[in-house]
């Protein structure tokens, strides 16, 4: 059934929207006197000139990307992270002699590879030697939630050794 026109509703509906209009304006910059009020009846102060550098993380902190240490509640600690902040991966690389356990990072498409620790569709961003040095680097660039986890020793690290969190980077605003 098609909306059937009602000389009666019309008039009130308009009433309506533009009473919602003039409430909703009521108060933007409001001038009285020498006070200046803005949108929310407080008044008025410039935010502080707000700019923002890149930080970067060294991901566990002090203790770098190893087996057994819980990224989720670091990631959780280090919060929030932002668009172009750097997270950085440092681990030792394997040995000639087997002392130390090899590890990487891949990069999950979405969530459920994330839980399930599912590398069919992941993508390794650092191999075992790269975290050497002053690690691997990694830009947030986007406004997104970025999964990461070590795939050695065919997922156990991630799925029994903690080697996996998430991080959702946000948007400065500039004010």
């Amino acid at each position: 059934m098609a909306f059937a026109y009602n000389a009666q509703a019309f008039p009130l509906l308009a009433l309506l929207l533009s009473s919602m209009f003039a409430i909703g304006l009521a108060n933007y910059d409001f001038n009285w006197g020498s006070r200046t009020w803005n949108r929310t009846n407080l008044p008025y102060t410039h935010p502080p000139n707000v700019t923002h550098t890149s930080n970067r993380f060294i991901v566990g902190g002090s203790e770098n990307w190893h087996y057994g240490f819980n990224y989720m509640d670091w990631a959780r600690n280090n919060t929030p992270f932002f668009v172009n902040d750097t997270l950085v991966f440092k681990y030792d690389p394997p040995n000639a002699n087997g002392t130390v356990f090899p590890h990487s990072v891949y990069l999950f498409p979405n969530y459920w590879s994330f839980i399930k620790c599912d590398f069919k569709k992941a993508k390794r961003i650092a191999d075992p030697s790269e975290g050497a040095g002053g690690g691997f680097e990694f830009v947030l660039k986007k406004m997104q939630t970025y999964y990461f986890a070590c795939g050695e020793h065919k997922g156990i690290h991630c799925k029994t050794g903690n080697m996996k969190f998430a991080v959702m980077p946000l948007k400065h605003w500039r004010f």
